[in-house]
């Protein structure tokens, strides 16, 4: 018999990253549970928290047209329909309307729907390029454009996050090669990226179209709906949203729905309606979802204040922070970072005070995330936090960073209250 390693051995002996801390974290620093209404304050481990983690920045989640909606569409069609893919049995008016409104939101031709961003993502991705195209990456890009460029059979450049001299350099590289495999060249960055904050230059990387000849995919999940005159985006927002090829967004953050779409011109949207595998291969949007998007998207466009809302916590909260002394980085968005020092058992036990004694639940990012010796508490300011819930959280931050700095949280082994 041979003997070479059993797979679900190797599995148990080396859990990853994240679940080699499994034991001690799941349940409260990984995978907890939320609980109630979804709002500025919820309940986490029977008290009432709150809460700054959630992507809800229109505050739609629980807006009581887009309740209502969503319970008349599942009364009226249920989950199951359309039943099949689009492309053979699962195709209704309701989702063309939906890519019609969605196109002309972010002033593109046409759009396709996409069942999640992840997978749309990494699909789209997969079916733009051949083996003798290049693609050149922002080296801060999501999970899922790294993952999309992983299965690429062809060249690969990255560039370090927003170095618009090194990106040249890529391009350089990246045009010869093309021009000898006879294939085109891809650039993929994000309109916000979701850990920093900061904005993708998409204008300086559009420039350099006047010297190559590259086409531009951009991610905007944090940007649409948040960023713009009209909420269209990182694009809009820096004036260039026409120079941006394909433009991906999604609906989990803004709209706080399921799916995604892609847009951009109609020949190029029409092939990937014919040839994204993950959509082709798939089934449906199921209706309430479809129908529930339509009024979101509907609210976006007719409902302002919403955003002006948002806005306004986004200014108070980064605002007080810097003020108060905190490093929250070069952030450009809503997306909010509070960059401390200390270890990751410091962190756990940083988390476990705000959560237990000051009812504070955000977001802990740690190695190998951000750097070693770097603890990153990720904010996400919507518009259904308040005023209050800013100087609160300005208040109680200076406090544990206080505790943080005397060594109050002192420990070399994760704290867990689980």
């Amino acid at each position: 018999m041979f003997k070479h390693m059993d797979i679900f051995e190797r599995i148990k002996n080396n859990r990853g990253p994240l679940g080699a801390h499994a034991k001690e974290a799941h349940g409260y620093f990984t995978f907890p549970k939320l609980e109630g209404e979804i709002s500025n304050r919820m309940m986490f481990r029977g008290k009432k928290r709150l809460v700054w983690s959630l992507n809800n920045y229109l505050g739609l989640a629980n807006h009581p047209e887009v309740r209502k909606v969503d319970a008349d569409a599942a009364r009226d069609w249920g989950m199951a329909y359309p039943m099949g893919a689009r492309m053979m049995s699962g195709q209704t008016q309701y989702h063309e309307q939906l890519e019609r409104e969605l196109a002309d939101f972010v002033m593109k031709e046409d759009a396709y729907l996409l069942n999640f961003g992840y997978q749309g993502m990494v699909s789209a991705i997969d079916a733009l390029v051949t083996r003798h195209d290049v693609i050149v990456y922002d080296s801060d890009s999501h999970a899922c454009i790294l993952d999309g460029v992983r299965l690429h059979m062809g060249k690969r450049f990255v560039y370090p996050h927003n170095n618009i001299e090194n990106l040249e350099k890529q391009l350089q590289r990246a045009s010869k090669l093309a021009e000898a495999q006879g294939g085109g060249v891809l650039v993929i960055t994000e309109g916000v990226f979701g850990m920093s904050g900061v904005q993708g230059n998409l204008k300086e990387i559009i420039a350099l179209k006047k010297k190559y000849s590259f086409r531009l995919f951009v991610d905007d999940a944090h940007g649409f709906g948040t960023l713009g005159k009209t909420g269209a985006g990182a694009g809009e927002e820096q004036g260039c949203q026409d120079g941006i090829d394909i433009y991906f967004g999604t609906f989990a953050k803004s709209m706080a729905n399921i799916g995604a779409f892609v847009a951009g011109e109609a020949d190029v949207i029409d092939f990937l309606r014919y040839n994204m595998r993950s959509q082709i291969f798939a089934k449906s949007l199921p209706m309430p979802i479809v129908i529930g998007a339509i009024k979101r998207l509907e609210l976006l466009k007719k409902s302002p204040e919403l955003k002006d809302k948002l806005w306004t916590i986004v200014n108070a909260l980064q605002s007080g922070l810097k003020k108060a002394g905190f490093d929250i980085g070069d952030t450009q968005s809503c997306v909010t970072p509070v960059y401390l020092n200390g270890t990751i058992p410091e962190a756990t036990a940083l988390i476990v005070d705000l959560r237990e004694n000051y009812d504070i639940f955000c977001s802990m990012v740690v190695y190998p995330v951000v750097p070693k010796g770097i603890i990153l508490l990720r904010l996400i300011p919507t518009a259904v936090h308040t005023l209050e819930d800013v100087n609160y959280t300005i208040e109680t931050f200076t406090k544990i960073r206080e505790y943080l700095t005397a060594g109050k949280y002192n420990t070399d082994k994760i704290v867990t209250t689980v």
